[in-house]
């Protein structure tokens, strides 16, 4: 037992999540853009699983602990929202190619549901020692990826090939050895140096740490704010990993959508520097920005980059 819930129910969600994430990486096994088709499929049936898994809980546990998980679900959903944005950028700042997303996000997401189980332990006295300092600097790091995804946008889109004056690799080097170029779809690579054979990590890989960083920093805000709904660890564990499987389909979606139309591009960077601007602000204590306006402020900078993309654009009409 655990919190009340019988060991059939933990491993119920367990068995789910290990099948379809078993399922998801045999069907995209292959290094190749996950198509907006795809995306929307595996959305839904992320989103089936949660309400199929509150049913669930509903029946052998009572109305109250389900609606107590769709209350955490819904909301860890629009305080993560802001993730998709930064993960964006993330892969904009190591210039990680639509068909090696999917590899980064998935094992992302392995680590994400180890760390989540951390925070919940923990509860919120981890955030109450360090989230203040923690989020104040990722907000710097959300406005300068901002800047930086506005630069590459005017300039000419360039792959990099040499990864050595990268700001990942460089803080790196100092702690382990780093290998300057993507091999494939590898995390570490096997080198020589001074005739021993040495492994290295590559730049792929240290996309992936910082993914499970930014992950790390908005659980600061969510966990704490699904233990204020609900104390039960169980509730509050599932509705966090249930609603990050899902965002993490979305964001497939908007990738999807990025590529299609042209001014989105210019939305999710506006975005960013709204989500860095409200994350200090709330630090400093000037004023917190409730989750349901920042999900308004997000969703109508979306709409006014995709209707902007149906716009003709004065290039083609002249």
């Amino acid at each position: 037992m655990l919190a009340g819930h019988s060991l059939v129910e933990i491993l119920v969600f367990f068995g789910l999540v290990a099948f379809c994430l078993w399922l998801d990486l045999h069907a995209h096994r292959a290094d190749k853009p996950v198509s907006a088709r795809d995306a929307a499929l595996w959305t839904a049936l992320w989103v089936s699983l949660a309400m199929g898994f509150a049913a669930y809980i509903g029946v052998n546990e009572g109305a109250d602990k389900a609606q107590l998980f769709l209350a955490g679900y819904l909301l860890e959903e629009s305080l993560s929202v802001d993730n998709l944005f930064v993960m964006m950028a993330i892969f904009s700042s190591f210039s990680i190619r639509d068909h090696m997303q999917h590899r980064v996000l998935y094992y992302g997401i392995l680590g994400a549901m180890v760390m989540r189980l951390v925070f919940v332990a923990a509860g919120s006295s981890l955030v109450a020692a360090f989230g203040p300092y923690a989020l104040a600097g990722f907000g710097v790091f959300v406005l300068w990826t901002a800047w930086k995804m506005w630069q590459e946008m005017r300039t000419e889109k360039k792959e990099i090939e040499d990864y050595s004056t990268h700001w990942a690799v460089r803080w790196t080097e100092r702690i382990i050895p780093v290998h300057h170029q993507l091999h494939g779809h590898d995390f570490f690579v096997k080198a020589e140096r001074a005739g021993k054979a040495i492994w290295k990590a590559t730049p792929l890989f240290l996309c992936l740490v910082v993914v499970e960083i930014s992950d790390i920093m908005f659980a600061f805000d969510s966990v704490p704010a699904i233990i204020a709904i609900t104390e039960d660890p169980f509730l509050v564990y599932t509705s966090n990993i249930f609603a990050i499987l899902g965002l993490r389909s979305m964001y497939f979606l908007l990738a999807a959508a990025k590529r299609y139309l042209r001014h989105l591009e210019k939305a999710v960077i506006v975005i960013l520097a709204y989500i860095g601007v409200k994350m200090l602000l709330d630090v400093a204590g000037v004023i917190h920005i409730p989750p349901f306006a920042s999900l308004v402020v997000v969703a109508g900078l979306l709409a006014l980059g995709i209707l902007a993309s149906f716009l003709p654009d004065k290039k083609d009409a002249a």
